[in-house]
């Protein structure tokens, strides 16, 4: 195929992509904004407001230097950790936490596209359908009470924790042969691996089935304003059969995309205040930047578990607090 076609069937995604979303902003804008919580606190503190924003500088910096020693994502650990530790309201740190994710995202997407990781032809479908189940997601968690929230991200923690646990990763999966669908999408490509010096040509198989599963994945990122990294990956390298640099690559990227359109759903309501998100872009930020420095020095298979351990802990704490037993 030539470059001229595979651009113009980019630039036809890309449109359709645009004006599905530029759809959803124009209801968006048309409807009475959500019902927000009308507190912050969730319960009274006598600790000022700005103190609750350094303390927050200081947690999220080192959560950020564990989330990249971990490999994880920093939703993944912002939400449970700072929903269950502080006084906000759930809904405000699900907000932010979408606003993290972003961030991060951002911020490595522009270098992996630029080192053909992250591949459009494979994150543009996937996008589309992540999206709008994102921002469905978004809307049903607003509208749950907080109890039932936090029952839920409590139970989906402990689910990670479980799949972080238990699952193994394929540096690269053996693909046959190339499906129709992903074939008519053609979603195909080649990188260079570095580590080998040559190039991979890599396929993926099982489109139909990964596209169902990234609306599920979809739902629960926005629901609970994790990120939803923690499951891309192995829907993209174990089901679908991208080599695993470009399933975390594409992964990355994807977030950019899905978390964007399940946070103007906080947006709209009220839920993203900046007394939670700056502090907490910024200590995540910095954090991931001197965890990188750590990196090299760290066993990543020990680090790895105290991160299963934080994220098993803040879980149980989720579930205890939205029954009532905990708070």
């Amino acid at each position: 195929m030539t470059m001229g076609k595979q651009l113009t069937k980019f630039l036809l995604v890309a449109a359709v992509f645009l004006i599905l979303f530029a759809v959803v902003g124009d209801v968006l804008a048309s409807a009475e904004p959500s019902a927000a919580p009308q507190e912050v606190f969730e319960k009274e503190s006598s600790i000022p407001w700005w103190a609750w924003s350094l303390i927050l500088l200081a947690s999220t910096f080192i959560l950020g230097i564990l989330a990249v020693l971990g490999g994880v994502g920093g939703g993944v650990l912002f939400v449970p950790l700072i929903g269950g530790f502080f006084p906000f309201h759930i809904d405000f740190v699900r907000g932010a936490g979408l606003i993290v994710a972003l961030a991060g995202a951002l911020a490595a997407g522009p270098g992996l596209l630029k080192r053909n990781l992250a591949s459009l032809r494979l994150a543009l479908p996937v996008a589309l359908i992540a999206s709008a189940a994102a921002i469905g997601g978004a809307m049903i968690g607003l509208a749950l009470p907080a109890y039932l929230v936090n029952i839920l991200l409590g139970s989906t923690i402990l689910g990670i924790v479980v799949i972080m646990a238990t699952a193994k990763k394929s540096d690269f999966p053996v693909v046959p042969k190339a499906d129709n669908l992903s074939q008519a999408l053609g979603i195909m490509g080649i990188y260079t691996e570095q580590s080998m010096g040559k190039d991979i040509d890599w396929k993926i198989h099982r489109t139909l089935p990964g596209l169902i599963l990234f609306i599920v994945i979809g739902v629960m990122a926005g629901m609970f304003g994790l990120g939803a990294g923690w499951a891309n990956v192995p829907v993209l390298n174990l089901l679908m059969g991208a080599p695993l640099k470009i399933s975390v690559a594409t992964s990355k990227f994807l977030l950019s995309i899905t978390d964007t359109s399940a946070a103007w759903i906080y947006l709209n309501s009220g839920a993203v205040l900046p007394m939670i998100v700056v502090p907490s872009v910024v200590g995540i930020m910095l954090g991931s930047i001197v965890g990188v420095k750590i990196l090299a020095r760290t066993k990543p298979k020990a680090i790895k578990w105290l991160v299963i351990g934080l994220l098993a802990f803040a879980g149980l704490r989720a579930l205890l607090k939205g029954l009532g037993i905990w708070t």
